[in-house]
């Protein structure tokens, strides 16, 4: 059988380890879920995967750490693309099974903050499982909630507290690029801030800069994002679409930032294919995306998902903000990294010739348009591969410029005798 877990605040805990206890009796059981936040337990009871086999549409750290023992497996996507996915390409599922709110007065079993694709996995599923829980926050949203008509059976939850995710404290380099990315965003702008300490820090930093009636549109919806509406800065006044709304697909962070969604209608939890679809995206104009990576190579390719064949995280949907926001009137996108990161007690550098072989382009040369470092900004857009490089290579390290600047010349990146 083929079991939909759901994604981050929805996975079930009860039913899992349930499940657990029963694994000598199955074979063969594949499931698909997204964002792990805790272990699951039909993983943990079968280290040598004879029974239990786990799909992941995005990885969390605990999904990470399974697919390096080879115990989880990558979908790749556009994670707007998903209900689409399960509505046109995937087969019924046999059983979905989400965490959800209890029962309200009119019937509905509501998602929580974590719409994404829940609504197109139930239209597709054989048999529908609620367990609930009443630590959830009860989040407003469309479509975001499940019938007791559709539901075949209910488990009462245990209602321990929602998962959180940390939210680390920013570098003075995370504050460095983040400043050159705040300084690019005015007044009424319209968000999407991704997943990470660089991103979050520019949430800080705008918050700082005193920018005011900025409004968001989003996959993920973080604490930054919150800090800036408990500050005021968030209004949504200036979005052509869904005004006064802060409009994401899921929530994950602090328990701060779920009490924030608790049955508050400022914000408003969509389905992913209505926030992530780049001609959705495009409709608000100075639409903004910050997004980080975690290797740019001299012409521009963003690797966001993967250390060479060992994939990291997912794809997401980084690539559709990226052109929804390019689309956009007056829109922005940039991708953000700190210029160097460390290995095995060696300093190198995030931007290089050649990408690590194996790694994903998650963002093309074509689609990237800013670039920050802590070392400047650059715009990609209009730009020739010899331009390209050297501006990308004004962002590298110090350190690292001149063995750059060399293996440009030697590949022919850069002409010899010709300035920009």
């Amino acid at each position: 059988m083929w079991l939909d877990y759901g994604v981050a605040l929805s996975q079930p805990d009860l039913f899992d380890s349930a499940l657990a206890k029963r694994r000598d009796e199955l074979e063969n059981v594949k499931f698909r879920s997204c964002l792990s936040m805790r272990t699951r337990a039909v993983i943990e009871c079968d280290p040598e995967g004879r029974h239990f086999y786990f799909f992941s549409w995005h990885f969390s750290g605990y999904d990470r750490k399974m697919h390096d023992a080879g115990r989880c497996h990558y979908l790749p996507l556009n994670l707007g693309e998903v209900p689409d996915y399960y509505r046109r390409f995937l087969a019924p599922v046999d059983m979905v099974v989400l965490k959800t709110c209890p029962i309200d007065e009119h019937g509905y079993f509501n998602f929580s903050a974590t719409n994404i694709w829940h609504r197109a996995a139930l239209e597709r599923a054989r048999m529908v499982v609620v367990e609930t829980s009443r630590s959830l926050p009860y989040a407003h949203g469309d479509e975001n909630a499940v019938h007791v008509s559709e539901v075949d059976y209910i488990i009462e939850g245990d209602d321990a507290a929602a998962p959180e995710l940390s939210n680390p404290v920013p570098s003075e380099i995370d504050l460095a690029a983040a400043r050159r990315v705040a300084a690019e965003i005015e007044d009424g702008a319209c968000l999407q801030i991704g997943i990470g300490g660089l991103p979050n820090a520019v949430c800080r930093m705008l918050e700082e800069a005193g920018v005011r009636e900025l409004g968001v549109h989003t996959e993920m919806l973080t604490d930054g994002i919150a800090d800036l509406y408990r500050a005021g800065r968030i209004t949504g006044s200036r979005k052509q679409l869904d005004p006064g709304k802060i409009v994401y697909t899921f929530a994950l962070g602090s328990a701060s930032l779920y009490a924030a969604t608790d049955r508050n209608p400022d914000f408003h939890c969509c389905a992913v294919d209505y926030t992530n679809s780049p001609h959705i995206i495009m409709r608000n104009e100075r639409m903004v995306s910050i997004n980080s990576t975690t290797q740019i190579d001299l012409q521009g390719q963003a690797a966001s998902e993967s250390d060479g064949h060992r994939h990291i995280s997912g794809t997401g949907g980084q690539l559709q903000f990226v052109r929804g926001s390019y689309a956009s009137k007056g829109g922005k996108s940039f991708i953000c990294l700190p210029s160097t990161y460390a290995k095995r007690g060696e300093r190198r550098s995030r931007i290089v010739l050649d990408l690590t072989p194996g790694n994903i382009v998650t963002t093309p040369r074509s689609d990237v348009m800013y670039v920050a470092t802590e070392y400047g900004m650059v715009n990609l857009k209009g730009k020739s591969v010899a331009e390209r490089a050297l501006a990308l290579i004004s962002l590298a390290h110090p350190d690292f410029r001149e063995e750059l600047e060399r293996q440009a010349f030697e590949h022919r990146l850069i002409p010899r005798g010709v300035s920009f």
